[in-house]
């Protein structure tokens, strides 16, 4: 879906010392019974998102009237001052001060919003709550292509944030200013429901009157975005916390609902510079209190100790899946499909399974397609926590360095400035924990940017590749490209693990290098969900030889046997330890997993140049169709190792 760029409203452009002017406020309909049933409605529709933002009730009758009527009214209490200088107040923190001394950094104009109204402002007045117009609204990925075609777009963010931009035609430098200085105006919200697509994070930044809003660590006045869903329009919601006399300034805390005085700072590090360098970056495993709270969080139940299910040789199992490439291509004979869950001595659901409990108690003998706590493996934070086993706090050769930004911040902002203070390459790639496909995944050098995308959606930072093995591609040049295996997991105790023989590649479709760091088909490979976009297919016997020509000291066998050394490094770690902790031994699971990696350059202690495998995701259930559509033996291979154990006749390698 194409992100929405607008200029709201644009002919209502602030001049430096105005707020917005005072619009018509149309008389309310006389009659109350009519009055009350679209309170009551709009109380239904939009009362649990403004409960979830503390909006307090007294405003929400004048609120809903205000959104019916678009009535702006700021003009009327508020006033937009330019200053020079900001008396420091005692009474509040280092970062507020230091955030106070240069309002809206960026431009050498700074600005201050404060009460004008005569009679002052009363938090308990039904009218005190405030619509703020957003100037720009977009998706990430979108950004710079909005800014370059959207008429007027870029000048007025660059006088909003105070970058200077000469000329009529977009400027690259322009453009690359204002994308490194939105992070310090940016505010972000979620589409609750819709497509994968349609749930990655949506940016915005607010019309001239909310961007000048100063910070405060005791803040005068709240604010929260607000979806009017009758006009499919998205405001922020502006109301006061206290009462306020004329002359008193309009404030809100940049990083609400952070009480921790260090991951304050920390979020507020894009308005307020802070040398953390002296912090430690090492980030050892978590507690386990950790991971009692994610199994508490998937309200996961672990199961009861049951023996392995005994069926004869022979046996024919039912089979019950939504799974459509299963459905399509199971075809062994000692398989058949039943439409009864009941029935099925096979379980092999598309979605996760929780109630692990209830079918160890009711039903031991049944086999299913996952294991308890396996989202160790295939959510990105639980990940990187569980590979420290294998590499301590720095992690393992074979993981990119990654920092959990909800619970880590700290460590990565001093690891960053590190890296800073050394030269060293300093590209990350911000992804979220449990989205597949590169949604909502972005590359920077920006420390602003990766603190504000921390708002967004759970997420975790990874050292980017900044040295990829490359592969010549003779229509396109040398680009990136990735290594998917399917892995098959038939028990945790014995640890019995298996790969399929076959890998699938990707590739990039542009020549890499460190630039253009938005340029998607530049910086990533998945480019099969979008039709518009070149795939580039090659099946794995093709790639060994092409490969081996272009890297003739390097034969795929032992690259390979590197890549099945790190596979197995991390399955042992993940089964090592009891649930939580650890994936369950659940005599009854089976799994199939699909581990995505790539290849970088690095050097051993003696020198010598080698391929580093780089683990970058494990997933679940992984879309299997080009597997099916090359090798329509795919999943009766599948199934015969994980079902009948029978992998002599199949095309798999035993890890383990």
């Amino acid at each position: 879906m194409q992100a929405d760029a607008r200029l709201e409203r644009g002919s209502r452009v602030l001049t430096p010392q105005s707020a917005p002017s005072l619009e018509p406020d149309p008389e309310l309909g006389p009659d109350p019974e009519e009055d009350a049933r679209a309170g009551a409605t709009f109380a239904a529709l939009h009362g649990p998102a403004l409960r979830a933002s503390g909006v307090p009730e007294r405003y929400w009758d004048r609120l809903l009237h205000k959104l019916e009527h678009e009535v702006f009214d700021a003009g009327e209490m508020f006033g937009i001052m330019q200053v020079e200088e900001v008396e420091e107040d005692e009474s509040e923190g280092d970062a507020a001060r230091e955030v106070r001394k240069k309002p809206n950094p960026g431009g050498q104009l700074c600005y201050k919003v404060i009460v004008t109204n005569e009679n002052g402002l009363q938090a308990a007045d039904p009218n005190s709550i405030f619509l703020i117009d957003h100037a720009w609204t977009c998706r990430v990925a979108h950004a710079r292509q909005q800014l370059q075609q959207v008429p007027g777009l870029l000048h007025r963010m660059a006088n909003l944030m105070g970058v200077e931009f000469h000329g009529e035609l977009p400027s690259t430098e322009a453009v690359d200013l204002v994308l490194e200085e939105m992070w310090k105006f940016n505010q972000t919200y979620q589409l609750a429901h819709g497509t994968a697509e349609e749930k990655v994070p949506v940016w915005y930044i607010m019309d001239e009157f909310g961007s000048r809003i100063q910070h405060a660590d005791v803040p005068s006045f709240a604010t929260a975005p607000f979806f009017y869903m009758p006009q499919r329009v998205a405001y922020t919601l502006l109301w006061p916390l206290r009462d306020l006399d004329t002359g008193e300034e309009v404030t809100r805390d940049f990083a609400y609902g952070e009480a921790d005085p260090l991951i304050r700072r920390c979020v507020l590090l894009p308005w307020a510079p802070a040398d953390l360098l002296d912090l430690s970056s090492s980030t050892p495993e978590p507690p386990e209190e950790h991971y009692q709270a994610i199994l508490e969080e998937n309200k996961e139940t672990l199961p009861l100790a049951v023996k392995p299910a005994v069926y004869p040789c022979d046996h024919v199992f039912k089979v019950y899946t939504d799974v459509r490439q299963v459905l399509s291509h199971l075809s062994h004979p000692r398989f058949t499909f039943t439409q009864s869950e009941a029935d099925a001595h096979i379980l092999f659901h598309f979605s996760h399974f929780k109630d692990y409990r209830r079918l160890s108690r009711e039903r031991p003998s049944v086999l299913l397609n996952q294991f308890p706590c396996e989202n160790l493996l295939t959510v990105k934070d639980c990940l990187a926590s569980v590979a420290r086993r294998a590499g301590g706090p720095e992690g393992p050769a074979w993981l990119p360095r990654t920092f959990n930004l909800r619970t880590e911040l700290p460590q990565f902002v001093s690891y960053f400035q590190q890296r800073e203070r050394r030269g060293e390459d300093n590209h990350w790639i911000c992804k979220p924990w449990n989205l597949a496909r590169s949604l909502d995944t972005h590359i920077t050098k920006s420390l602003h940017s990766i603190i504000r995308h921390r708002e967004s959606s759970p997420k975790v930072v990874s050292k980017y590749i900044e040295s990829p093995v490359l592969f010549l591609r003779e229509d396109v040049g040398r680009v990136k490209f990735d290594i998917r295996y399917i892995v098959l997991l038939r028990s945790v105790k014995p640890l019995t693990l298996f790969v399929y023989d076959v890998f699938w590649l990707r590739f990039s479709n542009r020549p890499f290098a460190l630039n253009d760091l938005d340029d998607y088909e530049k910086h990533f490979t998945v480019m099969n969900y979008d039709p518009e976009l070149v795939l580039k297919q090659m099946h794995y016997d093709e790639f060994i030889p092409e490969f081996e020509k272009q890297y003739p000291e390097f034969p795929w066998k032992s690259v390979q046997a590197e890549i099945f050394q790190a596979v197995t490094e991390l399955f042992q770690v993940a089964c090592a330890r009891p649930p939580p902790l650890g994936l369950c031994d659940y005599p009854s699971s089976r799994a199939m997993y699909a581990v995505d990696l790539m290849l970088k350059w690095d050097s051993r202690p003696d020198g010598k140049r080698v391929m580093q495998p780089q683990l970058l995701e494990v997933n679940f259930n992984p879309d299997c169709e080009r597997a099916c559509r090359h090798y329509p033996a795919f999943f009766n291979d599948v199934f015969s190792t994980l079902y009948l154990d029978e992998p002599d006749s199949c095309p798999v390698t035993r890890l383990v």
